[in-house]
């Protein structure tokens, strides 16, 4: 009888002690590796598909250097919006790479997390196609809200790597300082991008112009 009651305490603390959230054990490398090749390849086939988008004009007819000259600078918009849509996912991957430097665990909630992220990276060339052919407040309003949701989710991966379980998930324990400026870091991206929204209902043009406060925003977040 106190044998079976000793059981029964051995059996009840261990199931207490156990995380609600299973954590992969940080020898994982294997699955953390899956992870991140996974995630490079979401990164890299939107870049890809990028490029796609730079095609010129098919009713225009091109019979001399001239004609094709001045057909080539006609699309520049395709130009800049495919630059600003590469280094913004360049960036995000490099954020990405910085964060999973000090991710050494995963649970199924950082890999639900990090599927969202995937999902808004592998959109960004939908807009970036709409932004390139065409200039008003919809267009920069889809191209802003996109690159929004890219940055917030990217902040939702850092933000819960350093609040699970007290940060579980990293290498290393981040003090409270550490962990507040960090996530403050991932959101000044977003913020801009949200903020350039409400300006796009104004002026479109102006909208995208404050895209050029992100270059000293993102130099801020990578400085560290």
């Amino acid at each position: 009888m106190g044998t079976t009651t000793q059981r029964k305490h051995q059996e009840h603390t261990l199931n207490a002690a156990l995380p609600a959230h299973p954590v992969a054990p940080a020898h994982d490398d294997h699955g953390l590796e899956r992870l991140i090749f996974f995630s490079d390849a979401v990164f890299a086939i939107a870049i890809t598909l990028l490029a796609l988008e730079l095609r010129l004009p098919a009713a225009i007819e091109i019979q001399s250097n001239a004609a094709l000259l001045e057909a080539l600078l006609s699309i520049w918009p395709k130009y800049l919006s495919y630059v600003i849509s590469f280094l913004v996912i360049g960036l995000q991957w490099m954020a990405h790479h910085r964060m999973f430097r000090s991710i050494v665990r995963y649970d199924t909630r950082l890999l639900f997390l990090n599927i969202l992220l995937l999902l808004s990276i592998g959109f960004v060339p939908f807009p970036t196609a709409i932004i390139g052919e065409y200039s008003n407040a919809v267009a920069t309003i889809l191209y802003a809200l996109t690159i929004a949701l890219n940055g917030f989710f990217s902040a939702l991966v850092w933000g819960y790597a350093t609040g699970a379980g007290g940060g579980r998930l990293l290498a290393y324990r981040l003090s409270r300082r550490e962990v507040w400026s960090s996530r403050l870091r991932t959101l000044i991206a977003p913020v801009i991008f949200l903020a350039s929204i409400g300006i796009a209902l104004w002026n479109a043009d102006l909208a995208r112009f404050s895209w050029i406060l992100i270059a000293p925003a993102l130099l801020l977040q990578h400085s560290n």
